[in-house]
């Protein structure tokens, strides 16, 4: 499975740094064989030689050059980085990333062979309109992008989700899995409120491949936990 934690704008590079050796030790510690990911703050990515595969929250579609504020190839390849995070929430929400500049980003990206986990969600009004309405919204966060390339994972991440502490039933999360499933045939991540003690049955459910987790991870021994639940699905399987 795939356990990846966004840490968002959160954790000192000293904070960050001491994170991903805990997870480190950990993974060493139960022999796991899980896929993890760390996507630190941008001002905390940093060289490591690990079994945790660092990425970026976000960069620009660059080598480098006059963007102010921003990252490119560069300063990724300073640090081995081969793995970035694109359209989150967060950046369509917030930032106003649109989904064009979000398909460059994803283009000039998958061209350099990075590893993409690519998000996409609705929000609260979306989804209250019923299934038919929020596939739509939903497939509309698909164009542009090439579903079938190698090196996607693809994250599900129900917008009014996300830092609230809600979380859909079970069955609405594996039922819209397998809806996404018929799109494509990369990974597919479950993500918003995820918290220790959910993980297990989210895991669990039909077409869910792994979790991107946000606030649920920031404290490490939660982290490692869902890496554990993880680890332990898989050895009863």
């Amino acid at each position: 499975m795939i356990i990846a934690s966004n840490l968002k704008t959160n954790l000192t590079r000293e904070k960050t740094i001491s994170y991903i050796k805990d997870v480190e030790n950990f993974i060493q510690k139960i022999s796991s064989n899980q896929e993890v990911f760390v996507f630190p703050a941008m001002s905390s990515l940093n060289s490591q030689a690990s079994r945790i595969i660092q990425g970026a929250q976000n960069a620009y579609a660059t080598n480098n050059g006059a963007f102010t504020g921003e990252i490119g190839v560069e300063q990724l390849e300073e640090f081995g980085i081969k793995t970035i995070l694109l359209g989150h929430s967060e950046r369509r929400h917030i930032l106003g990333e649109t989904q064009t500049e979000i398909v460059k980003k994803f283009n000039f990206y998958k061209n350099l062979g990075f590893k993409i986990i690519y998000c996409v969600g609705e929000p609260l009004e979306v989804r209250e309109q019923g299934t038919n309405m929020m596939m739509k919204y939903l497939e509309l966060q698909y164009e542009g992008v090439d579903t079938k390339y190698k090196n996607l994972i693809i994250a599900y991440e129900p917008v009014w989700a996300i830092g609230t502490g809600l979380t859909p039933t079970l069955e609405d999360i594996s039922n819209i899995h397998l809806k996404l499933k018929e799109k494509s045939n990369a990974a597919l991540l479950y993500g918003g409120s995820v918290k220790a003690n959910t993980a297990k049955d989210i895991l669990a459910c039909n077409g869910v491949d792994g979790v991107l987790v946000g606030s649920g991870a920031l404290d490490v021994k939660n982290f490692c936990n869902m890496i554990q639940t993880a680890q332990n699905i898989d050895t009863n399987n």
